[in-house]
């Protein structure tokens, strides 16, 4: 097929936005930390950033796009991206395009994870966890949804990453945070944010960002695409009004609940964005400012350190949104029709991949986690915990 230079300069446009999705991320967890801390939380990002433009070049894509493997996992075929044309294949974009758009997805899933260690994790520690991770736990969620694995053979509609960024990321983050401990001090004394405006930047890149995120996985330039770039800002705006709502009836509408209800309704129109109409896209986001803000308030009560809240927001908005695609998804939009328009089929289906998502990624990054904590140690030391891994990890100040 001859090149379309229209769709593959909307790809490579749509993968920069979704790079600046993961230093968003760095910036709105590093302000959401003392300061003592800020730089580390940034470093995280970058480093994601690298490890994973690395890996992703030798040995993820392939796993991740590579040709199916018993439904679980993609073959080699594409190790050290051999037969990765830079020119137009059977699509009207370069193979090249797509792995790179890909690359940046991997790398904003694992920089979402991150909130689960802040404050506390070794650098060391952490690089090992990371290139594992992205091995065994996110190119197999990829292969599953995406690259041809049981998961797509069975039918789940996943638009743009409801298990496989979502869901992965979220649970990860929980199992991991059970695994590193609680921060020293957490419960006992406050431990708040030392920067919103630095927050609330990362949260306005993200938002920027999810445009590409979304639309982009149109993987064209069509009514699919615009479908998911309208959807991506109702969903938002939906979620923080109802975050906000959420949070005035409990206290005060603050700025920092405002934005974490913008990204836990980008979150949940994720998976849904080019099979839903904008209406829906509202709906999906109002209660996903909701769910996330009172799953918030769950973890708190229970006493809970996965201190950034990825669990929460990325976590459950990814199981309601992966679910709600099963309900309200609509033939006339995307294709696909779900619940609410006679196919229990398809919402049957994307529950399972919404729980297997779930499960797998829980208990693969638990182990993970605890295999590298009985060789490595994840945390670093007390006296290090206490000086701020700005200076103990990268001799910094911010």
């Amino acid at each position: 097929m001859a090149l379309d230079t229209g769709v593959t300069t909307w790809l490579m446009v749509s993968a920069l936005l979704v790079m600046l999705m993961t230093p968003g991320v760095g910036f709105f967890y590093g302000g959401l930390v003392r300061k003592k801390n800020f730089i580390s939380m940034i470093a995280l990002s970058f480093l994601v950033l690298a490890l994973t433009s690395i890996q992703w070049i030798l040995v993820g894509y392939s796993l991740a796009f590579g040709s199916d493997i018993g439904g679980f996992i993609g073959s080699l075929q594409y190790l050290g991206l051999a037969g990765v044309s830079a020119s137009a294949g059977t699509a009207a974009y370069p193979p090249l395009v797509y792995m790179a758009f890909q690359l940046f997805f991997a790398s904003v899933t694992l920089t979402i994870v991150t909130s689960a260690v802040a404050e506390r994790v070794k650098l060391t520690s952490f690089i090992a966890f990371a290139l594992i991770w992205l091995t065994v736990v996110y190119c197999p969620l990829a292969h599953w949804a995406w690259g041809g694995g049981w998961a797509q053979q069975m039918g789940l509609i996943d638009f743009a990453g409801g298990t496989v960024v979502e869901i992965a990321s979220g649970f990860a983050a929980l199992a991991l945070a059970l695994v590193i401990g609680k921060r020293a001090g957490f419960g006992e004394y406050s431990l708040e944010p030392h920067n919103i405006p630095i927050a609330l930047l990362g949260a306005a890149l993200l938002w920027f960002g999810w445009f590409g995120f979304n639309a982009g996985s149109a993987l064209a330039v069509n009514a699919s695409a615009v479908t998911a770039f309208v959807n991506t800002n109702s969903a938002a705006a939906a979620g923080a009004l109802a975050w906000m709502c959420a949070s005035w009836y409990h206290g005060k509408p603050s700025s920092l609940g405002m934005v974490s209800g913008a990204i836990a309704g980008m979150v949940a129109i994720t998976p849904a964005a080019g099979f839903v109409s904008p209406l829906v896209a509202v709906l999906i986001g109002a209660v996903a400012g909701v769910l996330c803000f009172a799953m918030m308030l769950l973890r708190i009560h229970r006493r809970l350190d996965e201190s950034l809240d990825a669990w929460a927001i990325h976590g459950m908005g990814g199981v309601w949104g992966t679910l709600a695609t099963g309900l309200f998804a609509a033939a006339a939009v995307g294709g696909f029709s779900g619940f609410f328009e006679g196919n229990v089929h398809q919402f049957l289906i994307n529950a399972l991949g919404a729980f297997a998502a779930v499960i797998y990624a829980f208990i693969m990054t638990y182990v993970v986690a605890i295999i590298i904590d009985r060789i490595m140690g994840m945390r670093v030391t007390p006296d290090e915990e206490y000086v701020g891994l700005d200076i103990c990890q990268h001799g910094e100040r911010a």
